[in-house]
């Protein structure tokens, strides 16, 4: 098993605000329509639904958003509001329509608790590492009243090597080239994940994986039930 690293990504590098960080966005939308980023979320959000979460459409804090695409077409089942600390990201979303729009470090996003009916974080809990990672996590528990969805990587050699050859034949992005592994390496393990939601005094999840070395993860705020963990 690949140890997790920590290799800087270029896309946490906020003093990039130019055109770079557009075309990464624009291809990050393909990589989550075929490698499973938007199916990862909607079997969540469909699983929350048939175990009885109340009120439709949901309201969905979508935080680290980027380009929010993976909760795009869902009109009349969610109601999202995107949360992201790069200023033109959020400035992508902005000038593409996107109506509420908060930019903002999720630890001091302008929110009481129990804002949203469900926090969402795809691609998002990786960036972060130790007591940084913690705090994330804690965060979007409190925000959420219903529930939290993570959506995020499952590190593993073929993952590493598979979005590897894919970045360097079809990526048309610097950035995507680079992050797109790196993203990889700074992936999980379900171990790690456990202990990260200990370490929130969450013990009760949904944690299956899914399409591509995808992990998904449900918290139920409520229920707080644990379903068999399916092909984990």
């Amino acid at each position: 098993m690949l140890r997790r690293r920590f290799d800087r990504e270029m896309m946490d590098d906020f003093s990039v605000q130019d055109e770079r960080i557009d075309r990464a966005l624009e291809e990050l939308k393909r990589i989550n329509r075929y490698l499973g980023g938007r199916t990862t979320t909607r079997k969540a959000l469909r699983m929350l639904h048939q175990r009885g979460t109340p009120r439709q459409p949901l309201s969905v804090l979508d935080v680290g958003a980027g380009g929010a695409d993976v909760l795009e077409g869902m009109n009349g089942t969610v109601k999202v509001t995107a949360l992201d600390r790069n200023p033109r990201a959020c400035r992508f979303l902005k000038d593409r329509g996107y109506a509420e729009v908060v930019c903002a470090n999720v630890l001091q996003a302008p929110f009481g608790e129990q804002t949203f009916d469900v926090v969402h974080a795809s691609l998002v809990l990786h960036h972060f590492q130790g007591e940084d990672l913690r705090r994330v996590l804690c965060s979007c528990l409190r925000i959420s009243r219903h529930a939290v969805i993570i959506n995020d990587l499952r590190r593993s050699v073929f993952a590493w090597l598979g979005i590897r050859m894919l970045t360097a034949v079809f990526s048309k992005s610097p950035m995507v080239k680079h992050d797109g592994p790196v993203s990889v390496l700074r992936g999980f393990t379900k171990k790690e994940l456990e202990d990260l939601f200990a370490s929130c005094g969450v013990t009760k999840y949904i944690l299956r994986r899914t399409w591509a070395f995808r992990w998904m993860v449900v918290v139920e705020k409520q229920t707080r039930r644990t379903l068999p963990d399916e092909a984990v």
